[in-house]
């Protein structure tokens, strides 16, 4: 595939082509990629629900028939997972996503991502910033998850793997894995900040609506693999919106938000934090950095239409997989539920 970046219409057009091409491929993994990310997208889910549907009865049978006859099924266990809580649901009954503005805050009710597995976010944390690398963990070097890639090649002079994300929460929702052959692990050194920082300014000319995210370890990081969330959102996310104190406006934000326009001014603040093992979360827009620490995970009670708040909901979008809470969630809970996270 070639250099998706030279347009955002060419990006989205390649995006979706790798979508239809991963479904052709009949498998578990890309099945539920695939209808995943359709759902994020009223246009495509249309395109390929017929697809989807009869690859899911497909799936169904194939597996119902293994059962009975007592043979493995060759999947990976959380797809497996995955796919009977899609049967006990139903396919016709998978609901598109959907989003709303509750006063200055984004609301999104996104079914399928509440499927995913859980992998770090439930862990407690010790209050250690840097964990080693483990293979035997989830990580982007399985074998399984080479057919996931949506793009894999040199930008800026390091090697870059472009993912899907398998549960996104926007119609185009990748992850950067870069260095992925070096096995680091989900910790921000300076070289790797400045890089980012680089890859946002300098694709934001082509990719208007570009933004980077990252959870440090401790702030619902769920691969300890390096890797950053990577979103087109033209309209922007609501912790960029020039209301703000932090943007000059005279409102105040729920949290403790720090905006820098440099790698080097950031860096600094990011290392004081690494030094003080304290969680945060990152936004990377072109020439801002939103830098915003948080209380770790585990020391803030969920809320139970949340699976915990990320970078994501950090920058003010919340995200809920029932439609009651997605309807009736209020400006002023979102306020507190945020300020919950400030030191």
């Amino acid at each position: 595939m070639h250099n998706p970046f030279t347009s955002l219409s060419d990006f989205r057009t390649q995006f979706n082509l790798g979508l239809c091409q991963l479904l052709d491929k009949k498998e578990l993994g890309t099945f539920i990629l695939c209808l995943a990310n359709a759902s994020n997208d009223s246009e495509l889910f249309t395109q390929l629900r017929g697809q989807l549907e009869y690859q899911y009865l497909e799936l169904l049978e194939q597996y119902k028939s293994a059962l009975l006859n007592g043979e493995q099924i060759n999947a990976v266990d959380e797809d497996l997972l995955v796919f009977l809580k899609l049967n006990a649901l139903g396919f016709h009954n998978v609901k598109l996503t959907e989003k709303r503005d509750e006063s200055v805050w984004l609301c999104q009710f996104n079914q399928l991502r509440s499927f995913r597995p859980s992998r770090m976010t439930k862990f407690a944390h010790n209050g250690k910033m840097l964990t080693p690398y483990i293979e035997s963990h989830f990580n982007f070097n399985k074998p399984f998850m080479a057919k996931e890639c949506f793009w894999s090649g040199l930008y800026n002079n390091k090697q870059i793997d472009l993912f899907y994300n398998k549960y996104p929460f926007a119609n185009i929702h990748g992850l950067i894995v870069p260095q992925r052959d070096k096995c680091l692990p989900q910790f921000l050194l300076k070289d790797m900040h400045s890089y980012i920082c680089k890859f946002t300014n300098d694709l934001s000319e082509n990719l208007p609506g570009i933004a980077v995210g990252y959870n440090s370890y401790g702030a619902y990081a769920s691969v300890n693999h390096l890797h950053f969330q990577m979103v087109i959102d033209e309209k922007g996310l609501p912790v960029s919106h020039s209301s703000w104190r932090h943007n000059g406006g005279n409102t105040e934000y729920p949290l403790n938000v720090i905006v820098c326009e440099s790698a080097e001014d950031s860096w600094k603040i990011i290392d004081d934090l690494h030094n003080q093992k304290q969680a945060f979360n990152l936004l990377y827009m072109p020439e801002k950095i939103y830098i915003i620490p948080r209380a770790v995970q585990g020391s803030v009670d969920v809320a139970d239409w949340s699976s915990g708040f990320t970078w994501y909901e950090m920058c003010g979008a919340m995200l809920l997989s029932n439609y009651r809470d997605y309807t009736s969630l209020q400006d002023s809970e979102i306020t507190e539920y945020l300020k919950s996270y400030k030191l």
